[in-house]
């Protein structure tokens, strides 16, 4: 069975955002990808100093064959350093995933998929 990561920011801790709303799509999400026979699990940093062991250890938890980046972590341009040290770490510690990159937290599957 083919296995992906998702990591993402914790919607609890961004500004405006409606965070329960937010959770509940990306845990859909990780239904969906059980529908097309994905074992996924999903790692949501909270932004300070626990972000990047958070990271480490779900990178280091098995041999993943798709990492996924969410938009929380890639789009906002005051987080950049945060998406370099994310590659990194993923360059680091799954170096044998693809990269992919969501546009929603509603097609993480799709982004994927790409790359299974």
């Amino acid at each position: 069975m083919n296995s992906v990561l998702v990591v993402g920011v914790d919607p609890k801790v961004i500004p405006g955002v409606d965070g329960d709303s937010l959770r509940a799509l990306l845990d859909g999400e990780l239904a969906r990808f059980a529908d097309h026979g994905v074992d996924a699990a999903m790692t949501l940093v909270a932004l300070d100093e626990t972000t990047e062991p958070a990271l480490v250890t779900a990178l280091s938890e098995r041999d993943w064959d798709v990492v996924v980046v969410g938009g929380g972590i890639r789009k906002p341009e005051a987080l950049l350093p945060l998406f370099e040290r994310v590659v990194n770490l993923i360059r680091l510690h799954a170096p044998g995933a693809a990269l992919a990159f969501n546009t929603s937290g509603g097609d993480s599957v799709e982004a994927a998929r790409r790359w299974l």
